[in-house]
C-alpha cells in the first residue's frame, strides 16, 4: 500500500498539472493580422486591413530585406513555385521589405530585376514588424482567408518550401 501511494500521487499531479495546458491549447484563438500602414513600391500608403480585405485564399507574408541573403534565396525559390501554388490554392505571396527609409529606394529596382510576380510592400518604420514581433528575417507567416495567422517560420534553408506548402494547403481548406 505504501508503494502505491507515490504512484497514485504522481498520476494525480500529472493530471492536475496537465489540465490547464490542454485547455489553453484548445481555447487559444488564432492571432489576427494587426492593422498597420505599409507603402506600395510607388510610395502609396496601404493598410494591412486593405491587403487582406477580399482574400479568397491563403496569404503568405514574408519579411525580408535587400541585404539579407537567406531572404533573397527564399523569395527566389518561392518565385519559382508561386505560379503553381497560386493555381492550386489561390495563395497570394506578399513580400514585406523591412529596409528602412534610407534603403527603401533600392527595393523597387531590386524586385524588378528579379521579376518576382508576387506583391511587395515596404514597412519602412517597422510598424508591422514590431506588431508581429519579428526579430529575425526571413520570417514567414501564413494566414487563412479570415486573416488569422495559422503558421509562422523563422530563417530559411533549402527544403523549407515543403513545410510552407503544407501550411498553405491547410490554410486553403
Amino acid at each position: 500500500m505504501r508503494q502505491l501511494r507515490p504512484m497514485v500521487l504522481a498520476i494525480v499531479l500529472m493530471c492536475v498539472a496537465g489540465t490547464p495546458l490542454l485547455r489553453a491549447q484548445d481555447t487559444t484563438a488564432a492571432q489576427r493580422l494587426p492593422n498597420v500602414s505599409l507603402k506600395k513600391l510607388d510610395g502609396t500608403p496601404i493598410t494591412t486591413e486593405d491587403l487582406i480585405a477580399n482574400a479568397t485564399g491563403p496569404i503568405v507574408l514574408d519579411f525580408w530585406a535587400t541585404w539579407c541573403k537567406p531572404c533573397i534565396q527564399e523569395l527566389t525559390s518561392l518565385a519559382e513555385l508561386y505560379p503553381e501554388w497560386r493555381k492550386q490554392t489561390g495563395v497570394r505571396i506578399i513580400a514585406i521589405s523591412i529596409d528602412d527609409a534610407r534603403n527603401s529606394k533600392k527595393v523597387t529596382p531590386f524586385v524588378r530585376g528579379r521579376r518576382w510576380e508576387f506583391e511587395v510592400y515596404l514597412d519602412e518604420n517597422a510598424d508591422l514588424k514590431r506588431a508581429l514581433n519579428v526579430n529575425e528575417i526571413p520570417h514567414t507567416f501564413v494566414l487563412n482567408r479570415r486573416g488569422e495567422i495559422i503558421y509562422q517560420h523563422k530563417s530559411y534553408a533549402p527544403g523549407d518550401e515543403d513545410l510552407l506548402w503544407e501550411a498553405i494547403k491547410k490554410a486553403a481548406e
